[in-house]
């Protein structure tokens, strides 16, 4: 099963023509494609799927669904695995 995931926009950049963000995942800042919403600035947050932030949401939501996905284990593919 595939979910996107809420994280927080810290960096905007256009890489080779393309809306281009870091997100912040709990900790975990990982590369995203912006294009699906050209609105969002730095500070909101966004729910990223396969690394294209497909909607912006609020604050309020984005920590109920992290918290919801925490609960299930659902966050293995973000940490970062050790040396």
């Amino acid at each position: 099963m595939c979910l996107a995931i809420p994280g927080r926009l810290v960096e905007t950049s256009r890489e080779d023509g393309m809306a281009m963000g870091k997100v912040d995942f709990g900790g975990t800042r990982k590369s995203v494609c912006l294009e699906h919403v050209p609105d969002a600035q730095v500070g909101d947050y966004v729910l990223v799927h396969v690394g294209f932030a497909l909607s912006r949401i609020d604050e309020a939501e984005a920590h109920r669904v992290f918290e919801f996905l925490e609960s299930m284990k659902a966050l293995e593919e973000l940490e970062v695995p050790s040396p």
